[in-house]
């Protein structure tokens, strides 16, 4: 998915209006039929169209399996309104498409739609770059206080702690940052997690998709971090939560038949009673649960099942707490009633699982401006969320540990060069602020100085053995070689500073070692 740009809501739902189209159209059979003593080719009945637009919407991964045969009635209406297709005689846009074997046919006219233009997000003011390591203050200096000695490390020191050498340190450059604001925070949850979910859903940019004046970083840490024990949200003004006799009805249909500890019903149907009092108050509120504001966002998810489970994790986070709350509480109601087998038939022609899928899609999913698959397309999303409700709802663990790492990152209150392991911060009075290029230049000088001087000092030194200098030198080299090599370029640079190294002889030629002498040997005669 990398690279790939996806339009926004009405471009999703122009783009997939053209497929839909395109698909009905090249494949429903047609064939000549009578009417009114009359035959007419290359057309269909109202009620094959239906079979073939249904089959083909329930195949169709975009819209899905919970598309009724209903829906698929009023999208062949849109198709009629919109000159999709027409009846036999040419009308269209006035009559009403039916059911039945009443005659139609394809128009000549391309019945495509041209895409929209596109929404540019371009003023990301409100969407602040992160808090950085250049963000900080400088100390203030204490007078009348002599500066403590700079700390020095010798070589001894270097051979005992692993391995690394440090030389003076004249001054310490220590970095104070400034205190992290609750305002900051909100910043930084809302920039990660816009970073986060353009990621995840494969964009080079959310132009189009999410107005960063939309996000308020304050709703995400509050989704984040005021929860209860099961993960639902808590909200600080009751005020804004919904009516006790909502949050009753709730419960007594999720929980049914044991509800809130309530008495068995006294009457037959109460349950369908329940149903519609919940079902009323979410259809009146006025606006879907996932806003107006984000309703591209949501649209965008449907295009991708692989990521649409993280990618609901962090738009969900984007909502107002109280419309989080809301929706959680609806989709488990909803997973729960579809699961419970204690429940009785909440209606008498359809499943439950369809009948909660209908009765609340439009109170989750919508567009300020009616789309035309608007009902297909919140049809699929809130099956998905449904199905997936106790994952969507958990706040990735990575977006939460980077933001973490992220916070850490600037509390710390001080640089140490490179193979330094000296604490300076017991004296932050007499610290002062750096550049960042003059730091990177000290780090550099600050390692490099020190070890050459050392490689100096362990070629100078006469009390050394030769053998343990030449052990001490081709450790140096393996751990620092471009300061070896830096002061030994050639062989004979080596040799000329080096200890020259004796030749070891074998036991058995040792004899050689002394000074050769003739063979003679002595006669002697006995009288």
């Amino acid at each position: 998915m990398n690279g790939k740009v996806i339009g926004t809501g009405p471009y999703r739902a122009t783009k997939l209006w053209n497929e839909t189209i395109k698909l009905f159209r090249g494949g429903l059979p047609l064939r000549r039929h009578w009417a009114n003593f009359r035959s007419y080719d290359c057309s269909f009945t109202g009620a094959e169209a239906v079979d073939y637009l249904h089959d083909l919407l329930r195949r169709n991964y975009n819209f899905g399996p919970e598309v009724t045969r209903y829906q698929t009635l009023q999208l062949l209406r849109k198709f009629l309104k919109a000159h999709v297709i027409e009846d036999i005689k040419g009308r269209h846009g006035t009559e009403d498409f039916e059911d039945n074997g009443h005659l139609y046919r394809f128009p000549p006219l391309s019945p495509l739609k041209s895409f929209p233009t596109k929404p540019l997000f371009r003023d990301c003011g409100d969407l602040p770059r992160l808090i950085r390591w250049d963000d900080y203050e400088e100390l203030p200096q204490r007078e009348n206080i002599a500066p403590l000695k700079s700390s020095v490390m010798t070589s001894d020191l270097w051979n005992k702690r692993h391995s690394v050498a440090i030389g003076d340190v004249n001054e310490c450059k220590l970095i104070r940052r400034k205190e992290i604001t609750t305002k900051q925070v909100d910043h930084i949850w809302k920039s990660m997690t816009a970073e986060h979910l353009q990621r995840v859903l494969g964009l080079n940019s959310l132009d189009g998709v999410l107005n960063p004046t939309h996000v308020n970083g304050k709703h995400i840490v509050h989704n984040v971090f005021s929860v209860n024990k099961t993960g639902i949200v808590v909200l600080e003004n009751k005020a804004e939560d919904m009516p006790y006799w909502v949050v009753s009805a709730m419960k007594c249909l999720a929980n049914w038949p044991n509800g809130n500890g309530s008495k068995q019903p006294a009457y037959p149907g109460f349950e369908r009673d329940v149903l519609k009092t919940v079902a009323d108050y979410f259809q009146r509120l006025k606006e879907p649960l996932l806003t107006y504001h984000l309703y591209e966002v949501f649209v965008n998810i449907l295009s991708d099942r692989r990521v649409a489970t993280e990618a609901l994790q962090l738009s969900t986070l984007l909502l107002p707490p109280p419309n989080r709350r809301r929706l959680q509480l609806l989709l488990r109601l909803m997973a729960r009633a579809c699961q419970n087998p204690h429940l009785p038939p909440l209606n008498d022609a359809i499943a439950t699982r369809t009948l909660m899928v209908q009765m609340f899609s439009h109170c989750v999913l919508g567009s300020v401006d009616e789309m035309d698959l608007d009902e297909l397309l919140s049809t699929k999303l809130v099956t998905f969320m449904m199905e997936h409700h106790n994952t969507i709802f958990q706040v990735p663990a990575k977006l939460r540990s980077q933001v973490q790492e992220h916070l850490s990152h600037l509390k710390r209150a001080q640089i140490k060069y490179a193979g330094s392991d000296t604490d300076f911060s017991a004296s932050p009075a007499f610290c002062k602020q750096i550049r960042r290029v003059e730091s990177e230049e000290q780090r550099v000088i600050g390692t490099q100085t020190p070890l050459q001087a050392l490689l100096e000092g362990l070629i100078a030194d006469r009390e050394l053995p030769a053998k343990d200098k030449r052990k001490r030198l081709k450790q140096f080299q393996r751990s620092y070689p471009d300061v070896y090599n830096y002061r030994f370029p050639t062989e004979e640079s080596k040799a000329a500073a080096l200890p020259e190294k004796a030749p070891r002889l074998k036991p058995h030629l040792m004899f050689l070692r002394k000074p050769f002498q003739p063979f003679q040997r002595s006669w002697s005669f006995r009288a």
